[in-house]
């Protein structure tokens, strides 16, 4: 950083940029995909790096005071959402992921994970149905509450009416 000085006036002006990540929220949907290829081509752009979030929440059933992973079945809720958050990158960057891109697999809320990651993000990139907001239905509640909440800027990438979902067919390592 240098420091300028103008008739009394101290100017700071920082001459190394600040390290940017851009925060991609996806589900299992085409919109998903849609909003991951932008995002990813966006991070290619400005040279930055990617990181890819899914969030997913406990079977309903459970008491409110359960403690969190403590069930079996939750193990095998997180290999599945493992495995989908595997079939949405390879639907949309395909087998070979590219070295700046990292994964994460979170347990809780979306609204409340996307909101959390988007305070060191430069960027926040979420999927819309490419109907939402036209027909008269509303954005979802994740995009409501990012709208409200996110601490950085917000894009929305909707997909074809009509595209498909990715597939989920073969289990993928994704840590």
């Amino acid at each position: 950083m240098r420091l300028f000085e103008y008739e009394d006036v101290l100017e700071a002006v920082v001459t190394e940029p600040a390290q940017q990540r851009i925060v991609v929220g996806v589900k299992r949907s085409a919109a998903s995909v849609a909003a991951l290829r932008w995002a990813a081509a966006e991070a290619r752009l400005r040279g930055t790096t990617l990181h890819v979030v899914h969030a997913w929440e406990p079977a309903p059933g459970r008491a409110s005071y359960a403690i969190l992973g403590d069930s079996p079945a939750g193990g095998q809720e997180r290999l599945r959402a493992k495995d989908h958050l595997a079939a949405i990158i390879r639907a949309a960057l395909g087998a070979e992921v590219p070295e700046d891109i990292t994964a994460e697999v979170a347990e809780g809320m979306a609204e409340r994970i996307l909101v959390h990651r988007s305070r060191d993000a430069s960027l926040l990139v979420l999927g819309a149905a490419a109907d939402a907001g036209v027909t008269g239905r509303p954005a979802g509640p994740v995009i409501r509450a990012c709208m409200r909440s996110a601490r950085c800027p917000l894009v929305i990438i909707t997909a074809a009416v009509g595209a498909q979902p990715p597939v989920v067919n073969h289990p993928v390592a994704v840590s």
